[in-house]
Protein backbone atom coordinates (compact mmCIF):
# COMPACT_ATOMS: atom_id res chain seq x y z
CA UNK A 1 0.00 0.00 0.00
CA UNK A 2 1.83 3.46 -1.01
CA UNK A 3 1.61 6.52 1.07
CA UNK A 4 -0.50 8.23 -1.88
CA UNK A 5 -3.34 5.53 -1.52
CA UNK A 6 -2.95 6.09 2.63
CA UNK A 7 -3.43 9.88 1.97
CA UNK A 8 -6.33 8.77 -0.14
CA UNK A 9 -7.82 7.25 2.58
CA UNK A 10 -8.08 9.98 4.81
CA UNK A 11 -9.31 12.64 2.44
CA UNK A 12 -11.85 10.48 2.07
CA UNK A 13 -12.40 9.43 5.46
CA UNK A 14 -12.35 13.43 6.36
CA UNK A 15 -15.35 14.04 4.54
CA UNK A 16 -17.26 11.34 5.48
CA UNK A 17 -20.93 12.50 7.06
CA UNK A 18 -22.07 10.12 9.75
CA UNK A 19 -25.21 12.48 10.39
CA UNK A 20 -26.27 11.52 6.68
CA UNK A 21 -27.59 8.00 6.31
CA UNK A 22 -30.01 6.17 4.23
CA UNK A 23 -32.80 3.70 4.81
CA UNK A 24 -33.49 1.64 2.43
CA UNK A 25 -36.89 -0.67 2.25
CA UNK A 26 -36.59 -3.84 1.09
CA UNK A 27 -34.74 -2.26 -1.85
CA UNK A 28 -33.78 -6.07 -3.05
CA UNK A 29 -32.56 -5.82 -7.16
CA UNK A 30 -28.75 -5.89 -7.21
CA UNK A 31 -28.55 -3.12 -9.98
CA UNK A 32 -30.32 -0.69 -7.66
CA UNK A 33 -28.90 -1.81 -4.80
CA UNK A 34 -25.31 -1.12 -5.99
CA UNK A 35 -26.17 1.99 -7.87
CA UNK A 36 -27.19 3.20 -4.30
CA UNK A 37 -24.32 2.36 -2.55
CA UNK A 38 -22.46 4.28 -5.13
CA UNK A 39 -23.61 7.21 -5.01
CA UNK A 40 -23.87 7.08 -0.98
CA UNK A 41 -19.77 6.81 -1.65
CA UNK A 42 -20.05 9.51 -4.05
CA UNK A 43 -21.51 12.45 -1.68
CA UNK A 44 -20.04 11.20 1.73
CA UNK A 45 -22.58 8.52 3.46
CA UNK A 46 -20.87 6.98 6.15
CA UNK A 47 -23.63 4.17 6.46
CA UNK A 48 -26.79 2.94 4.91
CA UNK A 49 -29.65 0.76 6.68
CA UNK A 50 -31.15 -2.01 4.51
CA UNK A 51 -34.75 -3.53 5.49
CA UNK A 52 -34.92 -6.65 3.79
CA UNK A 53 -36.69 -9.48 4.59
CA UNK A 54 -34.86 -13.04 6.18
CA UNK A 55 -34.99 -15.13 3.08
CA UNK A 56 -33.47 -12.30 0.92
CA UNK A 57 -29.43 -11.67 0.38
CA UNK A 58 -28.57 -8.14 -0.22
CA UNK A 59 -25.84 -7.92 -2.59
CA UNK A 60 -24.44 -5.52 -4.58
CA UNK A 61 -22.61 -6.04 -8.37
CA UNK A 62 -19.37 -5.09 -8.23
CA UNK A 63 -19.64 -4.10 -11.49
CA UNK A 64 -22.07 -1.30 -10.88
CA UNK A 65 -21.23 -0.57 -7.07
CA UNK A 66 -17.53 -0.01 -8.64
CA UNK A 67 -16.26 -1.79 -5.25
CA UNK A 68 -18.11 1.18 -2.84
CA UNK A 69 -19.91 -1.57 -0.93
CA UNK A 70 -16.25 -1.44 0.92
CA UNK A 71 -15.88 2.13 1.63
CA UNK A 72 -20.10 2.31 3.04
CA UNK A 73 -20.66 0.79 6.25
CA UNK A 74 -24.19 -1.34 5.53
CA UNK A 75 -26.35 -2.71 8.70
CA UNK A 76 -28.80 -5.22 7.60
CA UNK A 77 -32.64 -5.15 9.87
CA UNK A 78 -35.31 -7.29 9.05
CA UNK A 79 -38.09 -4.57 10.31
CA UNK A 80 -38.46 -1.34 9.16
CA UNK A 81 -39.89 0.05 12.10
CA UNK A 82 -36.53 -1.36 13.85
CA UNK A 83 -34.29 0.46 11.52
CA UNK A 84 -36.45 3.59 11.93
CA UNK A 85 -36.90 3.24 15.89
CA UNK A 86 -32.95 3.27 15.96
CA UNK A 87 -32.52 6.06 14.10
CA UNK A 88 -35.01 8.26 15.17
CA UNK A 89 -33.21 7.08 19.37
CA UNK A 90 -30.43 8.55 17.98
CA UNK A 91 -32.03 11.64 16.63
CA UNK A 92 -32.16 11.16 13.45
CA UNK A 93 -35.27 12.96 11.59
CA UNK A 94 -36.66 10.56 8.73
CA UNK A 95 -37.07 12.00 5.59
CA UNK A 96 -39.53 9.63 3.38
CA UNK A 97 -39.30 9.87 -0.82
CA UNK A 98 -43.44 8.87 -1.15
CA UNK A 99 -45.74 10.93 -2.49
CA UNK A 100 -48.60 11.70 0.07
CA UNK A 101 -50.98 14.77 0.81
CA UNK A 102 -48.07 16.04 3.48
CA UNK A 103 -45.58 15.72 1.18
CA UNK A 104 -43.34 18.79 -0.01
CA UNK A 105 -40.66 19.55 -2.24
CA UNK A 106 -37.14 17.61 -1.85
CA UNK A 107 -35.17 20.61 -1.87
CA UNK A 108 -37.06 22.49 1.02
CA UNK A 109 -35.58 19.63 3.49
CA UNK A 110 -32.73 21.12 5.62
CA UNK A 111 -30.12 17.74 5.16
CA UNK A 112 -27.38 19.31 7.55
CA UNK A 113 -29.63 18.54 10.13
CA UNK A 114 -29.29 14.41 11.56
CA UNK A 115 -31.43 12.94 8.71
CA UNK A 116 -31.84 9.59 7.34
CA UNK A 117 -33.30 9.59 4.03
CA UNK A 118 -35.85 6.33 3.21
CA UNK A 119 -35.90 5.07 0.04
CA UNK A 120 -38.61 2.33 -0.61
CA UNK A 121 -39.12 -0.80 -2.80
CA UNK A 122 -38.96 -0.71 -6.37
CA UNK A 123 -42.49 -1.71 -7.47
CA UNK A 124 -44.75 -0.42 -4.39
CA UNK A 125 -42.53 2.29 -3.16
CA UNK A 126 -42.06 3.22 0.92
CA UNK A 127 -44.33 0.83 3.05
CA UNK A 128 -47.38 2.16 4.41
CA UNK A 129 -45.36 2.18 8.39
CA UNK A 130 -42.80 3.47 7.18
CA UNK A 131 -44.11 6.22 5.89
CA UNK A 132 -46.40 6.49 9.04
CA UNK A 133 -43.17 6.80 10.90
CA UNK A 134 -41.17 9.33 9.18
CA UNK A 135 -41.04 12.75 10.21
CA UNK A 136 -41.46 14.43 6.54
CA UNK A 137 -42.27 13.17 3.11
CA UNK A 138 -40.47 14.51 0.33
CA UNK A 139 -41.14 14.34 -3.66
CA UNK A 140 -39.08 14.87 -6.64
CA UNK A 141 -40.93 17.20 -9.11
CA UNK A 142 -41.86 15.36 -12.47
CA UNK A 143 -42.74 17.04 -16.01
CA UNK A 144 -43.52 14.16 -17.69
CA UNK A 145 -45.89 11.46 -18.05
CA UNK A 146 -44.04 8.82 -15.56
CA UNK A 147 -44.77 9.26 -11.99
CA UNK A 148 -42.20 8.50 -10.03
CA UNK A 149 -37.92 7.90 -10.88
CA UNK A 150 -36.20 4.82 -10.63
CA UNK A 151 -35.39 4.14 -6.80
CA UNK A 152 -31.21 4.48 -7.70
CA UNK A 153 -32.37 7.45 -9.76
CA UNK A 154 -34.07 9.06 -7.02
CA UNK A 155 -31.58 8.40 -4.34
CA UNK A 156 -28.88 10.09 -6.41
CA UNK A 157 -30.89 13.64 -7.09
CA UNK A 158 -31.76 13.60 -3.24
CA UNK A 159 -28.69 12.58 -2.17
CA UNK A 160 -26.75 15.45 -4.06
CA UNK A 161 -29.07 18.19 -3.11
CA UNK A 162 -28.00 17.04 0.53
CA UNK A 163 -24.50 17.13 -0.89
CA UNK A 164 -24.41 20.87 -1.98
CA UNK A 165 -26.36 22.02 1.17
CA UNK A 166 -23.94 20.70 3.29
CA UNK A 167 -21.10 21.33 1.03
CA UNK A 168 -22.39 25.10 1.41
CA UNK A 169 -22.50 24.49 5.13
CA UNK A 170 -18.75 23.79 4.91
CA UNK A 171 -19.57 20.02 6.13
CA UNK A 172 -16.93 18.67 4.10
CA UNK A 173 -14.29 20.90 5.07
CA UNK A 174 -14.45 19.94 8.81
CA UNK A 175 -14.03 15.77 9.80
CA UNK A 176 -17.07 14.48 11.54
CA UNK A 177 -16.24 11.11 12.58
CA UNK A 178 -15.43 10.74 15.90
CA UNK A 179 -11.45 9.90 16.85
CA UNK A 180 -11.81 6.15 17.70
CA UNK A 181 -14.11 5.39 14.52
CA UNK A 182 -11.34 7.53 12.41
CA UNK A 183 -8.89 5.35 13.42
CA UNK A 184 -10.72 2.04 13.31
CA UNK A 185 -12.64 2.59 9.82
CA UNK A 186 -8.88 3.87 8.47
CA UNK A 187 -7.48 0.60 9.92
CA UNK A 188 -10.12 -1.40 8.04
CA UNK A 189 -9.95 0.60 5.06
CA UNK A 190 -6.06 0.07 4.80
CA UNK A 191 -5.00 -3.22 6.41
CA UNK A 192 -8.58 -5.16 5.28
CA UNK A 193 -6.39 -8.41 6.25
CA UNK A 194 -5.40 -7.39 9.54
CA UNK A 195 -8.92 -6.25 10.38
CA UNK A 196 -10.61 -9.24 9.28
CA UNK A 197 -8.27 -11.24 11.40
CA UNK A 198 -8.95 -8.89 14.36
CA UNK A 199 -13.02 -9.30 14.19
CA UNK A 200 -12.96 -12.38 14.04
CA UNK A 201 -11.29 -12.87 16.98
CA UNK A 202 -12.50 -10.26 19.16
CA UNK A 203 -9.49 -8.08 19.18
CA UNK A 204 -8.71 -4.57 19.07
CA UNK A 205 -7.69 -2.79 16.50
CA UNK A 206 -3.64 -2.00 16.62
CA UNK A 207 -3.12 1.89 16.61
CA UNK A 208 -1.24 2.78 12.99
CA UNK A 209 1.41 5.79 12.61
CA UNK A 210 0.71 8.31 10.46
CA UNK A 211 2.58 6.48 7.69
CA UNK A 212 0.02 3.42 8.12
CA UNK A 213 2.94 0.95 9.66
CA UNK A 214 1.93 -0.34 13.66
CA UNK A 215 3.32 1.62 16.26
CA UNK A 216 3.80 -1.89 18.25
CA UNK A 217 4.29 -4.33 15.11
CA UNK A 218 6.03 -7.02 16.98
CA UNK A 219 3.16 -7.57 19.88
CA UNK A 220 0.88 -7.77 17.19
CA UNK A 221 2.88 -10.23 14.99
CA UNK A 222 3.31 -11.80 18.52
CA UNK A 223 -0.92 -12.58 18.86
CA UNK A 224 -1.04 -13.54 15.02
CA UNK A 225 2.07 -15.94 15.38
CA UNK A 226 0.44 -17.96 18.55
CA UNK A 227 -3.03 -18.15 17.26
CA UNK A 228 -1.20 -20.03 14.26
CA UNK A 229 0.31 -22.57 16.56
CA UNK A 230 -2.66 -22.74 18.27
CA UNK A 231 -4.82 -23.16 15.62
CA UNK A 232 -2.48 -25.22 13.85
Amino acid sequence: MTEARLQKLRACLDRRQPDLTVVTDNVHKPHNVSAILRTCDATGVFNLHAVMQQDEAFRARSGIAMGSDKWVNIALHDHVETALHELKRDHFRVVAVHKSPRSRNFREVNYCEKTAVLFGAEKFGVSSLAAELADDHVVIPMMGMVESYNVSVAAAVVLLEAQRQREQAGRYGQVQLDEQTYANTLFRWYRPKEAEWCDRHGVAYPEMNEDGSLVDAASFAVKRQSDSLLNG
